[in-house]
C-alpha cells in the first residue's frame, strides 16, 4: 500500500532584508545601560528556522507599503519625526532623556531633540535606519494582512521586526515604532468585524489606545502584571474601552512563572469564549514569545513545545489570521519558538 502524504498548505510569511539594517546598540533598563535586546539576531533566528520548513512555510519579500497606511494610523508629527532621524550622520544614535508634560509643551518633529515628546521610554533609540527597518516591518505585516484580506490563505505571518504593538497614534516606545497589528486590522475592518490577540508577555498599549473607542475591534492582551512590568501605566483589567468601545477591550494579567496549564486554561475559559461572542470575521494574532521560560525580559515559565499547544487551540476559532511578530529576546530559542506556534495552524 502506498503511504498517502498529508496536503499541508504552506503558510505565507513575509520579511524584507532591509529589516536588518536597524541596529540599535543599547537602551538604559531602570537607571542601567544594557546590551539592546532587539538585535537582528531575533529575525535572523526566525528567518533561519522558517526557511529550515520548506514543506510549511512560503516565504515572500513585501512590497513597499503605502505611506497612506500608515498615517491612517499615525499622525504626521510622528512620522516628520522618524524623516527627521533618517538625516543622522551614520552611526550616531539619539537617545529621548527629556520628557515634557505634553500640555505644557509645542514641539518640532524637524528637531531631534523633540523627541522625548513622542517617546515613553528611554530604550527605543532613533537613527538613520529607525525609519528604513520599521516601514520595511510594516510592510511585511501589511502583506501578510493583504493575502489574507484577499482570501488567498487562511493563515500568514510577518517577522514584523522591529515589532510594534507598544506603538500609539502619536508615540512610541518599547522598541516599537509603527504599530503593525493596527495597520493591518484597520485594513481586515473594512471587510468585517477583527478581533486582536496579543499573547506577548507586555501588554500592547499601542493596539489598545489605538482602538479604545472602536466597536469593531476588540482587543486582547494576556500579559504579566503591569505593576512590575512594562508598560507600567496601561494593561489593568479596568480598562475596558470607552465611548462606543465600552466593552471592547480585555486585559488579562497572569501572575509569574505562569506555565502552559494555566496558560491554557485562560485561553479556553475567557479567550476563546470571548472571541467567539464577538463573532470576529479576521483575528490578528500579536505574537510575543517573552513568555518563554529563559526569556531576559518576561517572566512567565512558556516551553517551546507549549506555542504549538497554544496554536492549536487558536486555530480551532477557525478565523482567518494574520500573524505578527512583537517581543521574544532569547534569540537562541525564538526561531523554535515561532516554529511551533506556526505549527499549531498547519
Amino acid at each position: 500500500m502506498k503511504s498517502i502524504k498529508k496536503n499541508i498548505q504552506k503558510i505565507p510569511v513575509f520579511f524584507h532584508p532591509q529589516q536588518l539594517e536597524f541596529h540599535p546598540k543599547y537602551e538604559w533598563a531602570l537607571g542601567n545601560r544594557i546590551k539592546h535586546p532587539e538585535s537582528t539576531k531575533r529575525a535572523e533566528s526566525i528567518f533561519k528556522a522558517i526557511k529550515a520548513e520548506k514543506d510549511l512555510f512560503d516565504l515572500h519579500i513585501p512590497e513597499r507599503i503605502p505611506l497612506s497606511n500608515i498615517r491612517d494610523c499615525h499622525n504626521y508629527e510622528l512620522v516628520t519625526l522618524y524623516n527627521t532621524a533618517a538625516g543622522l550622520p551614520d552611526g550616531q544614535e539619539f537617545y529621548p532623556s527629556v520628557f515634557p508634560q505634553r500640555k505644557k509643551a509645542n514641539p518640532d518633529p524637524t528637531n531631534i531633540k523633540h523627541a522625548g515628546f513622542y517617546c515613553f521610554d528611554s530604550g527605543t533609540p532613533l537613527n538613520n535606519k529607525t525609519w528604513l527597518a520599521a516601514s520595511w516591518s510594516s510592510a511585511s505585516a501589511f502583506a501578510a494582512g493583504e493575502i489574507v484580506y484577499k482570501g488567498k490563505s487562511k493563515v500568514s505571518y510577518a517577522i514584523s521586526r522591529p515589532p510594534g504593538h507598544h506603538a500609539s497614534k502619536d508615540s512610541y516606545g518599547g522598541y516599537c515604532y509603527f504599530n503593525n497589528a493596527a495597520i493591518v486590522a484597520k485594513m481586515l475592518k473594512k471587510k468585517g468585524r477583527v478581533v486582536i490577540l496579543d499573547i506577548d508577555f507586555h501588554h500592547g498599549n499601542g493596539t489598545q489606545e489605538i482602538f479604545y473607542n472602536d466597536d469593531k475591534v476588540f482587543t486582547i492582551s494576556i500579559h504579566g502584571d503591569p505593576r512590575e512590568y512594562f508598560p507600567f501605566f496601561w494593561g489593568f483589567s479596568s480598562e475596558s474601552g470607552a465611548g462606543k468601545g465600552e466593552g471592547y477591550n480585555l486585559n488579562v494579567i497572569l501572575p509569574e512563572k505562569t506555565k502552559i496549564a494555566q496558560y491554557k486554561k485562560t485561553l479556553i475559559e475567557t479567550i476563546i469564549p470571548t472571541i467567539k461572542r464577538f463573532e470576529a470575521d479576521y483575528l490578528v494574532l500579536s505574537a510575543g514569545f517573552d513568555t518563554y521560560k529563559l526569556d531576559p525580559v518576561g517572566n512567565f515559565s512558556l516551553e517551546t513545545k507549549d506555542y504549538q499547544e497554544i496554536g492549536k487551540l487558536i486555530s480551532k476559532l477557525d478565523i482567518p489570521t494574520v500573524i505578527l511578530q512583537e517581543g521574544g529576546y532569547f534569540t537562541k530559542d525564538l526561531g523554535k519558538n515561532v516554529v511551533s506556534l506556526l505549527k499549531g495552524f498547519c
